[in-house]
């Protein structure tokens, strides 16, 4: 009896024992301690920090452009609209940031008609190749794909990031298991002390992997849905503006 106390006893302690050697710490306690065993693990680790470290940048660059767009937007567009005559929202678009885009749009739609009219008054051939109608509707096409693209910045990043990220975890957690295993066959022991510290170790890679990926993903969407809501109002500001550089007048 006392024999099978003390054994129940011995298999607590090494239970116990194996699930202070599946946390983070001990795994880079082992890493640390013999780092020319670890080479793939660091390197995996190392790489899963810089792709967390980049999609939050981007993160949060992307967060910070969108706020100050989404502030900007209404009120440049307003502006120029509201402006008493042409020239006068012309200026009103100069004075804006170079990092606006509505109104970039706007000075390369008034830029083509001032050049279209200049060259039917010079001569030049221009005006008979193209009207003045589809001269600035070509200038407005350029500037709403040259300021989408903008609005791109980081996207590829963090689809990257989303995408790969848990599968550099999961070489990782294979290269551990992998090592973990060489470590039972050469040492003959099998018991739940010998396996759960290599292998909780191994898991902790994939799950630093999905902590990398999901946020990246999440990021990714959020960013594509506002992208795509931005760019309909470059659609509908360069439409206006056609109208407006074309004809005369805003058809409403």
């Amino acid at each position: 009896m006392l024999q099978e106390i003390f054994i129940a006893a011995a298999a607590g302690g090494n239970s116990a024992n194996a699930l202070t050697q599946m946390g983070f710490g001990h795994l880079m306690g082992e890493m640390t301690g013999h780092p020319g065993e670890f080479v793939v693990s660091w390197a995996v680790l190392i790489v899963l920090v810089v792709m967390s470290a980049m999609s939050w940048y981007w993160t949060i660059f992307n967060i910070i452009k969108a706020a100050r767009l989404k502030s900007q937007a209404a009120h440049v567009v307003n502006d120029f609209w509201n402006a008493p005559n042409a020239q006068e929202g012309i200026n009103l678009m100069e004075a804006q940031p170079n990092s606006e885009p509505f109104s970039k749009i706007a000075l390369d739609a008034a830029q083509a008609a001032a050049h279209h009219q200049r060259s039917e008054k010079e001569g030049t051939g221009l005006g008979e190749t193209l009207s003045r109608s589809e001269f600035v509707d070509r200038s407005l096409r350029q500037a709403v794909t040259r300021e989408s693209a903008k609005l791109q910045s980081g996207m590829i990043l963090l689809a990257t990031v989303g995408a790969t990220a848990p599968f550099v975890g999961l070489l990782g957690t294979v290269w551990g298991i992998y090592g973990a295993l060489i470590k039972i066959g050469q040492t003959g022991q099998a018991s739940i002390d010998a396996v759960a510290g290599p292998v909780g170790e191994a898991l902790i890679m994939t799950a630093l992997g999905l902590f990398v990926a999901i946020p990246a993903v999440f990021a990714f969407n959020f960013f594509n849905k506002m992208n795509t809501a931005t760019v309909a109002k470059f659609d509908s500001f360069a439409h206006d503006l056609h109208d407006f550089f074309a004809t005369g007048s805003r058809v409403r």
